[in-house]
């Protein structure tokens, strides 16, 4: 072992010293700097789009630097070159000196290299950059001393802050600290005097960093943390007497990555352990923390802070605020009379945090393939004491498992608790408990020792909890873990409550990065570029502003009567106790903002099916009156095409839909489902699984759809929407001045109108458009008046439900109803 071990000396009359057994500092990877890495790439990114989008605010800032240069004006006289030649010597020098009178020769040779790097780095982008078609971004970052090309960006910046940052970290050199206020004052001062450009210079200052923290994070810094005689001193400053120091493992048995725990320091991450014994011959376990190896741990946490939702999440931004938080969480569990490591104190330095534990209380881990059932329970009665005292230990895992010496269950690892916590922590923590005993002896006697420790009502409130975001990934990497576990964990769970209730306990939301959330997102996107990729407001903004106003208000009109009419036709087949007029009516206004992300009929569905099941309904319930509704609907939309086509004489479905299509597309999906039902394994699992979820839809469609009185009413809400938006475009079309018969162009538009939404675009947008004005024009509409009409339908049918129906969303979310 690496060291200097003195001479055991005698405690009291040899003045040798302690003994000190401690190994060499070592370079530390300190993953902040790839976190500075990734946000000198966001700077550079936001300067260029500043630069093109934001042009005149960036020309602001350097008018206002010009008028702030006036006092220096005398600095014109001097050429740039001298100026930036001089600074760069400067900085070189005084850095290269004080790293080789230190005798830090990697560090100067890597640093002197990485200067090029940046040099070479800048040349590069700034190539990059004047090859672009658009000439909006080189002109914006060009100034009086640059040109196109390689010399696009001013390279100084690049190169020492290259240089700077391997040279570095500017705490720990007072040269690399005076050398970037050097630096500053020069970019200041170029700046000022018109020989570089805002932007520039500070895209050239990001890239410099970017590679600089790259090539750091690579090479790794000098570690600075306490160590040795140091430590000892540290020690003794907190009433230790150090009669031996010794480290407890060399670096090359930890190499478990910079999160590695042991118990031996109650599973403190990244942490170096120590055996301490004192003059007076107490035995202490020694636990220091790096602040560069505290920064994997804090960049986790910050992970998980922002991956959770609904639960907090502790975030300690300094080594000495985590070691602090942990004494105090270890002191408090032995304030409720609860087994753990007892603390002696702590002490800490500029770099190190250090925590003191008594030797005689360490803790054992547990034998996982030897826990029963008993075991089981009094794990989990040691956890429900701290979590009734409001404690919880926020990361469960197979390691957390521990004893002492006489056998006692012993939960450890508290480092990442925290006290006076929240109903939903204190859930995670007997989830993450529960899952991780079904994992190591089985879902039904984890189920029937958590009854026995917890009770059967505590129990069933964990069940929306059971998801796998709230599993730590070392339990779910058991050899014993089963994709299923979860599944049958919640199963055996809610066969304790009624089955209603077990059907209604939807999972609390843990996640912010959920499949939910994230097709949300994707939704809003889609929308998003949707408007402003197919918006054509000087199209619509004519034709509103040609169109009659009261035409035009009555158009509106229609829309709202549309709304209602959907309204009372999904409101009608539920129940009166369930159902919320005004609820129902705002589900039908959201609808128009998810029609914009979505094909037309499958956002206001989508839309209805989350209303119901936040109105109480099972999920089966729920998706069988949303499919009643569009039965309801399609069923009146073509009696309707029917009925006006037999009375009207119009014959419009003639080539209409392509049969052919149709049937080649029948016979495939035909084909494709006999040959998937002659292979025995698919043929049992639909059988098994599917068949039996499709008879119970069936038949609760089948109920829903044979209550005559609400299926009338529900018709009528139907035929009421369908013939408001026909006679919506009727009088989109008066509103240009041509007079037409509504039942003939409610016919038209609804033939028309069907046909564009088969297009699978967000709301049938374009294909609706297109089918709209041709089917016009065919019956004898001029084209300017059918285009213009179909324009002034679309901005209130769809374009104006686009705000409404975000409004209303976020109306309904408010009300837990969406």
């Amino acid at each position: 072992m690496l060291g200097d071990r003195q001479p055991n000396p005698q405690q009291d009359e040899s003045p040798a010293g302690p003994i000190i057994e401690d190994v060499a500092p070592r370079r530390t990877r300190d993953f902040a700097d790839l976190t500075r890495a990734g946000l000198s790439l966001l700077m550079a990114a936001v300067v260029m789009v500043f630069a093109v989008y934001l042009g005149g605010m960036t020309r602001g800032m350097e008018s206002d630097a010009h008028t702030a240069a006036r006092a220096i004006n005398w600095l014109a006289d001097i050429p740039s070159t001298v100026l930036t030649q001089l600074s760069t010597i400067v900085i070189v020098v005084m850095v290269l000196g004080q790293l080789l009178l230190t005798r830090a020769w990697l560090e100067a040779a890597v640093s002197a290299l990485t200067m090029f790097a940046g040099y070479g780095t800048v040349w590069g982008v700034s190539l990059l950059i004047s090859g672009l078609n658009d000439r909006t971004l080189p002109v914006a970052l060009i100034s009086a001393t640059t040109t196109f090309g390689s010399g696009l960006l001013p390279d100084i910046y690049a190169g020492m802050a290259a240089f700077l940052t391997v040279a570095g970290p500017r705490r720990i050199r007072s040269s690399v600290k005076w050398s970037w206020n050097i630096l500053y004052i020069t970019a200041a001062v170029m700046v000022m005097l018109s020989w570089h450009s805002v932007t520039g210079m500070l895209i050239s200052l990001a890239a410099g960093r970017t590679v600089g923290m790259l090539v750091r994070f690579l090479m790794g810094t000098q570690n600075t943390g306490v160590w040795g005689a140091d430590l000892v001193a540290a020690l003794k400053g907190i009433g230790l007497d150090t009669a031996s120091l010794i480290r407890h493992q060399e670096p090359a048995l930890a190499g478990h990555g910079s999160l590695a725990a042991t118990l031996d320091d109650d599973l403190a991450e990244g942490s170096r352990i120590y055996d301490l014994e004192t003059t007076n011959g107490r035995r202490f376990i020694v636990s220091v923390i790096d602040a560069q190896t505290h920064t994997a741990g804090y960049l986790k946490q910050l992970w998980d802070w922002a991956r959770f939702t609904s639960v907090s999440i502790r975030r300690d931004r300094s080594v000495r605020e985590a070691v602090q938080h942990h004494l105090a969480m270890l002191l408090g569990l032995h304030n409720i009379k609860l087994p753990a490591p007892a603390p002696y104190g702590i002490a800490d330095t500029d770099e190190s945090a250090i925590l003191v534990l008594d030797a005689h209380t360490i803790e054992l881990p547990a034998n996982l393939r030897t826990l029963t059932k008993s075991d089981a329970v009094a794990y989990m009665r040691y956890l429900s004491v701290a979590n009734r005292r409001g404690y919880t230990h926020r990361r469960i895992t197979p390691d957390t498992l521990a004893r002492l010496d006489d056998g006692t269950a012993v939960i450890a690892g508290w480092l990442n608790g925290d006290n006076a916590s929240a109903p939903a922590n204190i859930a995670l923590d007997k989830v993450q408990l529960l899952v991780l005993f079904a994992a190591l002896i089985g879902v039904d006697d984890a189920i029937a020792a958590a009854r026995e420790a917890w009770g059967d009502t505590v129990l069933v409130t964990l069940a929306p909890f059971i998801q796998k975001v709230a599993i730590p990934s070392p339990s779910r990497a058991l050899d014993t873990w089963d994709k299923q576990l979860l599944a049958s964990l919640r199963g055996g769970i809610n066969a304790l409550m009624d089955e209603e209730v077990a059907e209604q306990a939807e999972p609390v939301t843990l996640a912010r990065f959920s499949w939910r959330s994230m097709i949300t997102m994707l939704l809003v996107i889609v929308a998003v570029v949707v408007v402003f990729t197919q918006l054509k407001p000087e199209e619509i903004i004519a034709a509103i502003t040609n169109a009659n106003p009261v035409m035009a208000l009555v158009v509106m009109a229609f829309g709202v009567c549309g709304w209602i009419g959907s309204s009372v036709s999904l409101g009608a087949l539920m129940d009166s106790d369930r159902r919320d007029n005004m609820g129902v009516f705002m589900s039908q206004v959201a609808g128009g903002f998810a029609t914009v992300s979505m094909p037309a009929g499958v956002g206001p569905s989508f839309v209805n099916l989350q209303f119901l099941r936040k109105s109480g309904y099972r999920n089966t319930q729920a998706s069988a009156i949303m499919s009643a509704a569009l039965v309801v609907y399609y069923a009146v939309y073509f009696a309707i095409l029917v009925l006006i086509g037999l009375f009207t004489g119009r014959n419009m479905f003639t080539g209409a839909i392509p049969t052919n299509t149709l049937v080649i597309v029948l016979g495939a999906v035909v084909a494709v489902v006999s040959v998937a039902m002659m292979i025995p394994p698919l043929r049992h699992w639909v059988t098994g699984r599917l068949m039996p979820l499709a008879k119970t839809y069936i038949n609760q469609l089948l109920d829903v759809l044979s209550q005559p009185r609400e299926l009338t009413v529900s018709c009528l809400g139907a035929l009421f929407q369908n013939v408001t938006t026909g006679l919506a475009f009727w009088a989109a079309l008066q509103a240009f001045g041509y007079s037409s018969n509504p039942i003939e162009t409610t016919f038209v538009f609804m033939l028309a109108y069907a046909l564009g939404s088969a297009v699978p675009t967000p709301g049938g947008l374009g294909g609706v458009e297109a089918a709209l004005t041709f089917a016009f024009v065919a019956v004898g509409v001029p084209q300017g008046v059918a285009l213009s009409a179909t324009l002034l339908h679309r901005v209130v049918f769809y374009w104006l439900r686009v705000p409404l129906g975000a409004a209303a969303m976020k109306w309904l979310d408010q009300r837990n109803l969406v």
